[in-house]
């Protein structure tokens, strides 16, 4: 068992999961998801094959569209104002599951955070719970969720209304370990742009208002305040732009960064530090500065920890590897869902070693056949675990 959480939780998945015609339906369930193999590998494959960034998942929009409405989805494509989400439903039962499909990549590296997997995850999800949506009383809501590297898609969807109504939320996530009781820094970003005035390097600087400058004595005053940041506050970010000739003091200057924090509540308190910072740069060259969140703040993740007994029943009859209990380790948009939606995000091990994700190495691990099959054993075990929170609730 999960540590943290409560035996009474555990015994229910296990009675659920025992109840009449249960065991004969994730039999079913397995057996439907084990014919939708190849589609499934497939999709992931061709998703992974072709990576798309934030707001742009075109393709890998349109591909698992297209296999749910084959599958008999009705499909709201795009959906909810953005053009690279969607919608797809079936059923009508009184108990609602939203299955969060993401297929975002990373600039420059591809799917080094196996979003490939989780799209095929959840779509196999969905198709194999089809069937059987009426005799659980089930309603499945697939979601294309796009932009989770940057953007907060999820967050955005949230606003426009497409988690309301939905009783529980569940996705899986590639890692090389295994998680089940996930939990997630909040993480806000934060867009520097520094305005000086441009002059000769050697003819003239002291007419120059030297917009790098600003930038370095933002990141020295960065580097100072992490010695008084606690452990598990995280500040990190690149410089983009800082000049174009070398004999030309630069009158531009930009720069994107992280803050994450274990709660919305402490990122609050470490972005009016950061920012100061930046601020400091300013007063200190003579430039002006332009302080900008491009995109919602991702909230810490908080696991629902009756799906939680669920899934981790679910994942041992699947013979995946035991959970490890872990503190934060990254952010998602997925933790916006959980503050309202019951929600689980287990991490699956895909046999990458000591790679993790937004690493090259990730990219490549994220198509061997090991993580196809944690794929597909994700499909089963979110299925499994959605039927089970729908018998639980026909009590």
């Amino acid at each position: 068992m999960v540590a943290g959480t409560p035996q009474s939780s555990w015994s229910g998945g296990q009675q659920v999961s025992e109840r009449r015609n249960g065991r004969e339906l994730k039999t079913a369930i397995r057996a439907r998801t084990d014919a939708l193999r190849e589609e499934l590998l497939a999709l992931s494959r061709r998703i992974h094959a072709h990576p798309e960034t934030a707001f742009q998942e075109f393709r890998a929009a349109a591909w698992c569209v297209d296999v749910l409405r084959e599958h008999g989805f009705t499909v709201a494509a795009p959906a909810y104002g953005l053009t690279t989400a969607f919608e797809a439903s079936l059923g009508s039962g009184p108990t609602t599951v939203a299955l969060a499909c993401e297929y975002d990549s990373l600039p420059g590296m591809g799917h080094a955070c196996g979003h490939n997997l989780i799209a095929a995850a959840g779509v196999g999800a969905a198709l194999a719970l089809a069937p059987y949506v009426d005799e659980l009383g089930l309603t499945v809501r697939v979601l294309g969720t796009p932009a989770e590297e940057s953007g907060a898609g999820k967050a955005l969807l949230l606003d426009a209304g497409a988690f309301d109504g939905v009783d529980a939320a569940m996705m899986i996530h590639p890692c090389p370990f295994e998680v089940a009781d996930f939990r997630s820094f909040a993480m806000g970003s934060l867009d520097v742009t520094y305005t000086g005035k441009s002059a000769h390097a050697a003819m003239n600087p002291q007419d120059g208002r030297n917009a790098a400058d600003a930038l370095t004595v933002a990141q020295v005053a960065l580097g100072l305040l992490r010695q008084q940041l606690p452990g598990e506050w995280k500040v990190h970010g690149i410089a983009v732009e800082a000049g174009t000739a070398l004999n030309a003091i630069p009158e531009r200057a930009r720069a994107a960064y992280a803050l994450r924090t274990p709660s919305v509540e402490e990122l609050r308190e470490l972005r009016e530090r950061v920012e100061n910072c930046f601020r400091a740069g300013a007063l200190a060259t003579g430039c002006e500065v332009d302080l900008v969140q491009p995109s919602p703040d991702y909230l810490d993740f908080r696991s629902d920890p009756e799906l939680v007994a669920l899934w981790t029943a679910n994942a041992r009859e699947l013979g995946r590897p035991e959970p490890q209990l872990r503190g934060p380790f990254a952010s998602t948009d997925m933790g916006n869902v959980s503050h309202v939606v019951p929600s689980i995000h287990p991490v699956l091990d895909i046999g990458s070693g000591t790679s993790g994700p937004h690493q090259p190495e990730f990219t490549a691990a994220a198509a061997t056949p090991a993580a196809e099959q944690a794929m597909l054993e994700g499909a089963v075990g979110l299925a499994w675990t959605a039927a089970d929170f729908a018998l639980g609730r026909k009590g």
